[in-house]
């Protein structure tokens, strides 16, 4: 028999976090993701997406032995901008065993139900800088810490139980680093420069943290991001919080904005790849020896591989080519740190913008993540 239980204590949240580590250890494809910053966003005390968001967390327990987990959540701020009434599931992981699988999603059914919810969509987490999508494809592919990897039963799980249909997919590219930047980009960029007078500016950190670019960014995200699915827009808090995840340890040579005079108008962030070094370390956590293969990937680019984390570029300027700056910048900067190829992040397959970008580089679609969704409660 299988058991469903709420999580209500630390001890079981510290649970609920493990199984995944215990699930994938020893795999070659999954990367652990950082222990406390899993902790920090399922805290409802340490992530302000609970400003918005509401959850409950759900084991899957066969004889007191945990065989599953999984997230239910709701985004307010999102079903109001999608004029949805939708429960999200996510940290959505479980043996090969279908009884576990239908026991958690029927749990998040059943808590949705009780919130009037009249759907569920997943996976998702409480935002939409929170890993998305379960992996349809792309198996074989060494992951990355922002995205979900998971065994390929998964979505066999997911299509037998009944009622659960897709509801969107991403696709993610391989990009080899060319020796030459393209004439498209090049050219692009001349072209640009002259007729609209945009220009890409390299921040400092005293620019990031202390004159508010760091926030810049991400209302610059918010304006970016609008239309994709599922986004709602970040508060200052969950900015805040983003700045201090991710600007505040940025390799400052790999990030890039464009600016239209004074005004910031496009942004790439990219990171280093910390697969390899998460991997070596012990369960996603730095101690004791943890930070040391992450230090060497982030701070001497010990890795041949960049991740592309987020780029984003306002509507009135993709056309005058700001896309193009972005990626003179960034190309010549993992040319002079030796990084050989460059993994995307996850872009809508309905994003035809997006996706035709990667046709002027040497680029393989390599992974596919999937949304899926299902009716709880007739309207």
């Amino acid at each position: 028999m299988i058991e469903i239980k709420r999580v209500t204590n630390t001890q079981q949240l510290e649970q609920f976090i493990q199984f995944y580590y215990d699930l994938y250890r020893d795999n070659e494809y999954a990367v652990p993701y950082v222990y406390l910053d899993e902790k920090a966003t399922l805290r409802r005390d340490k992530n302000p997406s609970f400003e918005c968001c509401e959850a409950e967390y759900f084991l899957a327990l066969n004889n007191n032995k945990v065989v599953g987990r999984v997230a239910a959540i709701i985004n307010h701020r999102a079903n109001e901008r999608w004029n949805r009434r939708a429960v999200r599931f996510g940290w959505f992981d479980f043996i090969d065993d279908i009884e576990v699988s239908t026991a958690l999603l029927k749990a998040v059914e059943d808590w949705g139900k009780e919130k009037g919810m009249t759907e569920i969509v997943g996976p998702m987490g409480f935002i939409d800088t929170d890993r998305e999508g379960m992996l349809v494809e792309g198996f074989d592919q060494l992951s990355t810490m922002y995205i979900n990897y998971n065994h390929p039963y998964y979505p066999r799980h997911i299509e037998r139980i009944e009622g659960f249909e897709k509801d969107n997919d991403y696709l993610e590219y391989k990009v080899k680093v060319p020796e030459v930047v393209p004439d498209k980009f090049a050219k692009t960029t001349q072209l640009v420069q002259k007729r609209y007078g945009l220009s890409v500016h390299k921040f400092t950190r005293h620019e990031l943290l202390k004159e508010g670019f760091g926030r810049e960014v991400f209302h610059l995200l918010n304006a970016t991001y609008k239309d994709l699915y599922g986004f709602s827009e970040l508060s200052q808090a969950q900015i805040d919080k983003l700045v201090n995840d991710y600007i505040k340890i940025a390799d400052l040579n790999l990030v890039t904005a464009i600016m239209d005079g004074d005004k910031m108008v496009g942004f790439g962030i990219t990171f280093p790849s910390l697969s390899r070094a998460l991997q070596k370390g012990c369960d996603g956590r730095l101690l004791p020896f943890g930070w040391w293969q992450m230090l060497k990937a982030l701070k001497w680019h010990k890795t041949n591989i960049v991740d592309l984390l987020l780029i984003g570029v306002l509507p009135e300027y993709r056309s005058k080519g700001a896309n193009a700056l972005i990626f003179d910048d960034l190309i010549r900067q993992f040319q002079r740190y030796g990084f050989e190829w460059a993994e995307t992040g996850p872009q809508m397959e309905s994003n035809e913008h997006v996706l035709s970008q990667w046709q002027y580089l040497e680029s393989t679609n390599h992974r596919r993540h999937r949304c899926y969704k299902k009716v709880i409660n007739e309207k």
